[in-house]
């Protein structure tokens, strides 16, 4: 009875060897693709994530910020405010189409102003960012991620930085006047209804909308197109993240 013991429990532990023997191969390498050599470090990750923001941020205030930077892009060019479209109807119906594209002109060169303010402001949200967010970002199947990380951390401050910054821009490109004109022009019409428009929070309004907007362009280039990752940590990171959008375990 006891040799039969012995002789099953001597084939129970050469089963349970073997069995070990063939998974530890498996075990083994399904640990290598877990955490692969020259993966990318969360700080890494972090670090390359702020350098490519930063590009895209300068990039897309300083282009931004140019003579007709605003005025020549259609997707964020400063018109009319919606409440006043019936106003410009109205006043190039009687001959004044120069004082309404007057308006339209310094009104985009007060955004075009304003917009070297935005990035410091920007790259202050960038120098805040935690490694976690960074990491989010990176690996985000959202084409436009750090845009809306960016939307979320600046849009007060953008703002509050924004409002004294467009009227003083206002002011010098002289489109305070040019509305006030417009706008006691149009009330003198017979039936006409009046028209009340905050044109500082109108302008900050609509000129943050187009930062972000350059700045989401900005970032799709820089997920999208290889050849704008000018660093060897921007390669490494953004092509690491390529290639791993799920799953991934950071060393």
């Amino acid at each position: 009875m006891k040799f039969r013991i012995a002789i099953l429990s001597i084939l129970i532990f050469s089963a349970a060897t073997s069995y070990a023997q063939f998974k530890l191969p498996q075990v083994l390498k399904e640990a290598a693709n877990a955490i692969k050599p020259g993966s990318p470090s969360q700080t890494e990750i972090g670090d390359a994530l702020k350098e490519a923001l930063e590009i895209g941020v300068s990039a897309g205030t300083d282009r931004l910020s140019l003579q007709n930077g605003f005025l020549g892009n259609s997707a964020i060019k400063l018109l009319f405010p919606p409440e006043a479209r019936n106003v410009e109807k109205a006043l190039r119906g009687i001959g004044m189409n120069k004082a309404c594209d007057d308006f339209i002109l310094s009104l985009n060169r007060a955004a075009e102003l304003a917009a070297k303010e935005a990035k410091p402001i920007f790259i202050s949200a960038i120098k805040e960012m935690s490694i976690q967010d960074a990491s989010n970002i990176l690996l985000s199947d959202q084409k436009n991620a750090a845009t809306t990380y960016f939307k979320r951390v600046t849009s007060k401050a953008l703002e509050a930085k924004f409002d004294p910054v467009i009227q003083s821009s206002l002011d010098k490109t002289q489109a305070t006047k040019y509305w006030t004109d417009l706008s006691t022009a149009y009330n003198q019409i017979p039936l006409a209804g009046k028209v009340n428009t905050d044109l500082s929070a109108f302008a900050t309004q609509k000129a943050m909308e187009g930062l972000f907007l350059e700045i989401a362009q900005e970032e799709l280039k820089m997920r999208e197109n290889s050849g704008l990752r000018s660093s060897p940590l921007l390669k490494k990171v953004f092509g690491f993240a390529d290639k791993n959008k799920n799953g991934v375990i950071f060393h």
